[in-house]
């Protein structure tokens, strides 16, 4: 698989890079909370980062004004296992090189998604990247095993946190993981072992080596 760069064309129909934020605190602050033993962990709203002064700027200029959250995810991970969107943008910065799994959402057909369809894009380390709502992602790839990937979240507030209980409308409500989360698993993935839509047809994209 092609690993593309943010920089390069290819990555604007999916995002676009923030520029003039200085994130040398929110990547201090990152490295400073303990890797996972294996595979990955997602705190929606953590603290220490928010505590950080890009986060008002996070809410303020980004989000022009809406309450968010800073959260993190990071672990190690090559796969892709699942894609989601939400209804807003998504803001993350690596402290090191990290490599982000994207398609369209236009691109799905009938509630599924063919994996052959899925670009992979490298993101340098401090870098804030927006990735579009209409861009769909999941967790991060790390590029280094023994390093794994530290990537921080912003997101309006209160997503990812438990799904609101509601009565199917459509076909696309039963695509909804948690608050502001739709989520297409692959067969192999363990979300689809506890029942998420199995949306993702075709290879389970994995970049190692």
């Amino acid at each position: 698989m092609k690993i593309y760069s943010v920089m390069d064309p290819e990555f604007k129909p999916y995002g676009q890079i923030l520029e003039g934020y200085d994130t040398r605190q929110l990547l201090e602050a990152m490295k400073a909370i303990a890797m996972p033993q294996s595979g990955t962990a997602y705190e929606p709203s953590i603290a220490a980062l928010e505590a950080c002064g890009i986060f008002a700027q996070m809410q303020d200029n980004v989000y022009g004004g809406m309450p968010v959250q800073l959260g993190m995810c990071w672990g190690y991970n090559t796969k892709l296992n699942c894609l989601e969107y939400h209804r807003d943008s998504e803001v993350n910065v690596g402290t090191g090189d990290f490599v982000l799994l994207l398609a369209l959402r236009e691109e799905i057909e009938g509630g599924r998604l063919d994996t052959s369809k899925v670009k992979a894009f490298r993101a340098p380390a401090g870098v804030a990247v927006e990735v579009y709502a209409t861009a769909l992602h999941y967790a991060p790839c790390h590029l280094s095993a023994e390093e794994g990937f530290r990537v921080a979240v912003v997101l309006p507030k209160g997503t990812n946190t438990d799904k609101p209980a509601i009565v199917n409308k459509n076909a696309e409500d039963a695509l909804l993981w948690a608050r502001n989360k739709w989520l297409l698993a692959h067969p192999e993935s363990s979300e689809a072992a506890e029942g998420a839509w199995i949306g993702l047809v075709g290879e389970n994209v994995d970049i190692a080596g």
